[in-house]
């Protein structure tokens, strides 16, 4: 099976590594500053205290006839439209479209072709450190890897998907809408991301007691409006959010944000991208303020 990761990003390069550790043909479409350092040193990353290169493959061009069974386009959110006019004179089949967004995927398929693309969302988070890849897949009972069928069907290559993962050891989860899943996610992530920015001193934000507090409030408020507007809030646990006392959401959201989780998936992810998820701001309580 050949793969192509189209962005040479954290979590790209992360799921490449994972996919050559399992034995897959994987390629990774690199630019600028980034193609340089793998074409210099290749793509290293540390894993328990070593440092290791991966077992991939570095392309600087996408030709019409190079073909992958999945390309994974993992580019910010306001790169989507670009690279999907770009594949669309790839003949590649598959483009699982790991990327934070309230677009509607009708919109992607008039870009790149229909029937092409698999949504789904990514289960990692980390930084490249002095051109070294340190990063790591989230547990699966906070978020896998997540996709699905836009029309929310179990096909053959869903099921071929979900075999590529299982034996390239990430966790993931095939749900029944994509779209309500990916709601539900910047109804936490953007008051999360908008936290650090808030904060005098993001790194230690939880401390911040006004900060915690507010954020709490917003992220309740989110998933009540996402629910009484009639969206299945997907996962089911995301319904704590909007039952569970602010006071406990504070409690629980000073508790991760203090924890090296917090940092790895969430404090880095936000100071790394701060116009992607300010964009996202807007779109998302644009969304909400015509509910």
């Amino acid at each position: 099976m050949r793969l192509l990761i189209y962005g040479a990003g954290v979590i790209g390069c992360w799921y490449a590594v994972l996919f050559g550790k399992a034995g897959y043909d994987t390629t990774i479409y690199a630019r600028g500053k980034r193609l340089e350092l793998f074409r210099k040193e290749g793509l290293r990353y540390e894993e328990k205290g070593k440092i290791h290169k991966a077992d991939v493959k570095i392309i600087e061009r996408l030709e019409k006839a190079d073909s992958y069974d999945f390309v994974f386009l993992t580019v910010k959110e306001n790169q989507v439209h670009i690279a999907l006019e770009e594949l669309s004179h790839n003949i590649s089949p598959n483009i699982v479209t790991m990327v934070n967004t309230i677009e509607g995927y009708e919109k992607w398929e008039r870009l790149c072709g229909e029937g092409r693309i698999i949504p789904a969302f990514p289960g990692a988070g980390g930084s490249f450190q002095d051109g070294i890849l340190k990063a790591a897949l989230t547990p699966y009972l906070i978020q896998p890897t997540t996709f699905a069928e836009i029309n929310g069907c179990r096909t053959k290559r869903v099921e071929k998907l979900a075999k590529l993962l299982k034996t390239s050891k990430i966790p993931y989860q095939i749900v029944k809408n994509m779209q309500e899943w990916q709601l539900c996610h910047l109804a936490m992530v953007v008051p999360i991301a908008d936290a650090y920015y808030m904060a005098k001193n993001p790194q230690m934000a939880w401390k911040e007691t006004e900060v915690m507090q507010k954020t709490a409030k917003q992220m309740k408020c989110n998933f009540q409006t996402l629910y009484k507007s009639g969206i299945i809030l997907s996962p089911r646990k995301m319904n704590m959010f909007r039952l569970l006392p602010i006071f406990i959401l504070k409690i629980g959201l000073i508790a991760v944000f203090k924890s090296n989780f917090g940092d790895v998936f969430m404090y880095q992810h936000s100071m790394n991208a701060p116009d992607e998820m300010r964009s996202l701001h807007e779109q998302f309580y644009g969304y909400l303020k015509d509910k």
